[in-house]
């Protein structure tokens, strides 16, 4: 049995990962794939668990490191958990989040070590890395007007300053420039609609090579 493929969606707050996750996993569906989606983090019972304690907005005084294991804690059970497992069988895999967020906000915008974090990350995922991740690409404020457009409450994470989310964003755009190959930037200024089909045509050709 051929392997299966692992594909990320990145972006900023607001930037519709959630939307063109679903999306694509439909599509993909419909076209004959087995298909499983996740979101980083959580995707499993402990976790969902841990998103809960990063996202709740009353932890402020979690500290930098703390937050970035707890990140790769969640990462590293939903790897062995559920994304092995799946692509050991064949299926493709869609999430919603993996370790590119974490090198834009605990890296990027926390200012860790970079090399650090990618070296801690290789280990949380016992080195599974997307095959391809798309980083929808737009400006905070337009992210954050999207948010409030929608109504609800911001998280923890969505709560931090304008400056946190613009070097998230810079962050995201340098990698993306470091390895093109594997990560294509989508501007998510375009409709849901043009997004989803650029996407799927860009898998499909992946899955065909």
């Amino acid at each position: 049995m051929h392997r299966g493929k692992f594909i990320s969606i990145e972006g900023g707050e607001g930037a519709g990962k959630t939307t063109q996750a679903t999306l694509l996993a439909r599509s993909l569906s419909a076209a004959g794939y087995q298909v499983l989606s996740v979101r980083d983090p959580g995707g499993t019972e402990i976790g969902e668990k841990i998103r809960e304690i990063l996202l709740d907005r009353s932890h402020h005084e979690l500290n930098a490191r703390v937050e970035l294991l707890l990140y790769l804690a969640s990462r590293a059970q939903l790897v062995s958990q559920v994304i092995e497992p799946a692509l050991s069988a064949g299926k493709v895999v869609i999430t919603d989040r993996f370790h590119h967020s974490t090198l834009a906000y605990q890296a990027g915008a926390r200012s860790l070590n970079m090399e650090m974090v990618r070296e801690m990350n290789l280990f949380a995922t016992a080195g599974i890395l997307p095959d391809l991740t798309f980083l929808l690409d737009l400006p905070p404020e337009a992210g954050f007007e999207r948010k409030g457009l929608a109504g609800g409450e911001t998280d923890r994470m969505e709560g931090e300053g304008q400056a946190f989310h613009e070097w998230v964003r810079r962050t995201f755009l340098k990698l993306a420039e470091q390895d093109p190959e594997r990560i294509r930037v989508i501007d998510a200024r375009q409709t849901a609609e043009g997004i989803a089909l650029e996407i799927s045509r860009q898998v499909m050709e992946k899955l065909e090579e």
